[in-house]
């Protein structure tokens, strides 16, 4: 069972990679890099399962958080090619310099 799982996940990893190649969109691109990023958490805790290292549960953890900040900041960055700033934020630097 856990080698069906496994294989599963490769699948769906590798069909996540085509579909960031062959996106048509930058958005369906960065969903697939989300995607890829979520089945990598998946892979690395089955490994840690099967290895019986609960350490691997923790570094999957911390992977998942980066992966989803990684992917707020793209989604922002690619709105406008600048990272968004509030206009209070704006006004303190303009003031600051």
């Amino acid at each position: 069972m856990i080698i069906a799982a496994t294989l599963a996940i490769f699948v769906a990893m590798i069909l996540a990679i085509i579909r960031g190649i062959a996106g048509p969109t930058l958005y369906d691109r960065i969903l697939a890099v989300n995607m890829f990023g979520t089945k990598t958490v998946l892979l690395i805790s089955l490994l840690g399962f099967v290895m019986g290292r609960p350490e691997f549960l923790d570094i999957a953890i911390v992977y998942a958080l980066i992966n989803f900040i990684s992917v707020i900041c793209v989604l922002r960055y690619s709105d406008t090619n600048e990272f968004k700033h509030t206009p209070d934020e704006k006004e303190s630097t303009d003031k600051e310099c």
